[in-house]
Parts: C-alpha cells; sequence; structure tokens
C-alpha cells in the first residue's frame, strides 16, 4: 500500500522550550543524540513515506541545513516557508495551493516536534477501510508510554468514529485517548480549512476536527499499537520525562 506524502510541520516559535531550545527551531532540539527532527524523518521513511514537505518559520535555514534536499534521509524533501504563522491546518492549506499538483489525494500530517514510532501502515488501512474523512493517530495514557504531553482528548465509538473533540484539558470520557499529533487527511477536509477572527491560523484541533464533527463528516480515530509511543518534547520537562524514559530503556531509537 503506497503511502501518501506526508507535511511535517516544523514553523513552531518554541517558546516554552527555549531554556533547553536556545535559537534552535523545536524540530532541531537533540534527543538522544539526534535533533527530534531527523529520527522523524528516518521513521517515516521505514514506514514507507517517500515524499515530505516541511513548513518553516522560525529560524528557517537551520532546518534547511539539516534536511537538504531529503536524500540522506532516504526521502525527497521539499519546503515552505511561511512568512507569517499559518497553524497545523493553515500549512496543509497553503501546500495544496502552493503545489496542487503534489497532495492530489490524502496527506499525512505529522506533528514535528514530538517523537513517535507506531506502525504507519496500519493508520493508512484503517483510514482507508472506513473511509475516513481524516484519521487521528491517538495513544491510551494509561498504557502508551508517553511524556505526560496536553494534547487534544478524544471519545472514539466502537468503531472508532471520533464522538467528541476536546482540545487539552481533562479527558472526555472513558478511556483516555489523546492525540497523538499525526493524521491522514483528504482533500475534502480541506474546505473547512478557514480562517478565524481575521488572522491566518488555522488549527487542526480548535477549528477543524470540531467543524468535522459538527457537519457529520466521517472523522476516525486509529489508536496506536501497545508498543508504540509519542513522546512530547516542546517543554524543557517533557524533554527530561523524554530522556529518562530513554535513559531507562522504556523506549528504543532505532
Amino acid at each position: 500500500m503506497p503511502m501518501p506524502p506526508a507535511l511535517v510541520l516544523a514553523a513552531g516559535l518554541g517558546t516554552r522550550i527555549r531554556a533547553v531550545a536556545g535559537d534552535l527551531p523545536k524540530p532541531l532540539i537533540p534527543f538522544g543524540g539526534q535533533p527530534i527532527l531527523a529520527h522523524n524523518l528516518r521513521w517515516l521513511a521505514a514506514g514507507g513515506v517517500r515524499d515530505v514537505w516541511i513548513n518553516l518559520h522560525y529560524n528557517a535555514r537551520r532546518i534547511t541545513e539539516l534536511v537538504g534536499d531529503g536524500a540522506g534521509f532516504g526521502l525527497r524533501i521539499r519546503t515552505l516557508f511561511e512568512p507569517e504563522l499559518l497553524g497545523t491546518a493553515g500549512a496543509l492549506a497553503n501546500l495544496a495551493t502552493q503545489a496542487p499538483e503534489a497532495v492530489p489525494g490524502a496527506v499525512l500530517v505529522v506533528y514535528g516536534d514530538n517523537l513517535l514510532r507506531f506502525d504507519l501502515a496500519a493508520l493508512l488501512a484503517a483510514h482507508r477501510r472506513r473511509d475516513a474523512a481524516a484519521t487521528i493517530a491517538l495513544f491510551d495514557r494509561d498504557s502508551h508510554v508517553h511524556t505526560g504531553i496536553a494534547g487534544g482528548r478524544v471519545e472514539t465509538g466502537a468503531d472508532g468514529r471520533v464522538l467528541a473533540f476536546r482540545e487539552g484539558g481533562a479527558p472526555i470520557a472513558g478511556r483516555d485517548l489523546v492525540n497523538a499529533g499525526v493524521y491522514v487527511v483528504e482533500p475534502a477536509v480541506r474546505r473547512l480549512i478557514v480562517p478565524r477572527n481575521g488572522g491566518p491560523a488555522v488549527d487542526f484541533g480548535r477549528d477543524v476536527f470540531p467543524a468535522m464533527l459538527r457537519e457529520g463528516l466521517p472523522l476516525f480515530g486509529h489508536v496506536i499499537e501497545d508498543e508504540g509511543f509519542c513522546l512530547g518534547l516542546d517543554t524543557p520537562e517533557s524533554h527530561a520525562a523524554g530522556t529518562a524514559l530513554l535513559d531507562a530503556g522504556r523506549i528504543v531509537l532505532a
């Protein structure tokens, strides 16, 4: 099953982790001897992804110097600079506008400052089997290795359909399922990426997923396999927690 192109989100300012990052963009923060972004690009390549787009803003040159054309990672990498931050969903709309020929179908959206390991092929298979408009990779705070990130909390039905989505905060109901920051998104969702309050930024969690639920569009969650993990590393505390997990052998970076 061919993997769709990936959009890796790497434009954030990283203000919460500046004490650790210095002037580095968040995705370039070292972890286990390598930048977070390098780990994730190798994971994408190992999962069968071949084409990657990266959105850039803060200290963009440092990221382009690392990734080049992607050959060192077994990928074809292109970048899009955002003079003004467009948000997690706005970055996808920008890609579809700037390079529509590159993304005629589904796109894999990956948050570049999370460190992730799970089966991408299983995520895509679940997405296609359910004929979803979008699928959110999820982890369970009670069973998966994580660093306590406060991502969007999700309630799903028995069939995996998302029933409720709340950005941050306490669990909604039932299992404590959390947005892992990886999505498969079909073109039909792009019409919902509409700037709010006169600004350019549009976010999947705050804007697009709630709009999908209101319209009844097929939004599904996919709980990653038991051995998968999602480490949010965007605060000094979460970075320290992730380092402790690595040192203790709780996670393995191939």
